[in-house]
């Protein structure tokens, strides 16, 4: 079940959890670079690794929504409601953090991020761990995330203990995260939980993220290819501007977006691969899953 660094054995992953090690791991949305939320110094053997700013918090993922009151101080309205209807699922719950959630693990700050992840590989490793694991995505800081366990072995090689195994990532895009340490809550990363579906739940009662960066993925450049990515509105302005450049590699899914989701990614990922300069993206419609699809693309650009 296992060979060398990648397999497919829990009881190998939690023998290296249990030793202070870190795992990639399996989710629906992206693989996870995770250690024990609880050991100060497998936590910020993450932050060595990915090169990650001591200051960026980290989100813990359970592995059932009743282990929520062992890591919050209190449980706002917001987070019972989303926590209720969407776990497990993409979506990140910000709340006060528990007195005992390691510093390292919210970047000093007073709230943590809390997860239960939809995959059945992540399910089994968090029920048999019984513990929180601390798991921003596995790649070097503000790169492109890792979808495949191939990209993880590309990423970050011999510097994690062990890949487990879990195929191919079926969102493709970060979790959704919302802030319920406010009122009105507020979205702080789009993700396939969208801010329609999050707001219809919360019965409107929602906000846009206002404030300094507090979570995960709130950089304004993150997810960055080596290639130059250019960002166009239309499949048009797409084909015109990628016929303009003779290097450039139009990236185009506009016409599904779960698809576009689940290969951005890798899509990016190759364009460096095939060594071209710029890739020409088609943003795509800002409703659904498009806004994080084009919250991804934006901060892709930035330079």
């Amino acid at each position: 079940m296992s060979t060398g660094i990648i397999g497919t054995s829990i009881e190998r992953a939690l023998e290296v959890l249990g030793n202070g090690g870190l795992v990639a791991i399996p989710t629906e949305t992206v693989y996870g670079l995770a250690a024990d939320a609880s050991n100060d110094a497998a936590v910020r053997r993450i932050f060595a690794t990915k090169g990650r700013p001591a200051d960026h918090p980290l989100i813990v993922h359970l592995a059932a929504a009743e282990q929520l009151p062992e890591w919050a101080a209190t449980i706002p309205a917001a987070a019972a409601v989303l926590a209720d209807s969407c776990w497990p699922g993409p979506l990140t719950l910000l709340v006060p953090k528990a007195p005992q959630v390691l510093p390292v693990v919210t970047g000093g700050r007073d709230t943590v991020g809390i997860r239960v992840p939809a995959h059945p590989m992540a399910t089994e490793l968090l029920t048999r761990f019984g513990g929180g694991l601390a798991a921003p995505s596995a790649n070097r800081f503000g790169k492109v995330s890792p979808t495949t366990a191939a990209h993880v072995v590309a990423d970050l090689g011999n510097r994690v203990d062990y890949i487990l195994d879990g195929g191919a990532c079926p969102v493709g895009v970060e979790s959704t995260i919302v802030d319920c340490s406010v009122v009105p809550a507020q979205i702080l990363r789009p993700g396939a939980i969208t801010a329609e579906q999050v707001s219809a739940l919360l019965h409107g009662e929602l906000a846009p993220a206002l404030g300094p960066s507090r979570a995960a993925g709130m950089m304004a450049s993150h997810y960055a290819p080596l290639a130059t990515v250019v960002l166009v509105e239309s499949s048009e302005a797409g084909r015109a501007a990628a016929a303009a450049d003779s290097d450039a590699w139009l990236l185009d899914r506009s016409d599904d977006l779960v698809f576009y989701a689940r290969h951005l990614y890798d899509d990016l990922r190759a364009a460096d691969l095939r060594g071209v300069s710029t890739v020409v993206a088609v943003l795509p419609p800002p409703v659904g899953l498009g806004h994080a699809i084009r919250d991804r693309l934006t901060k892709a650009a930035a330079r």
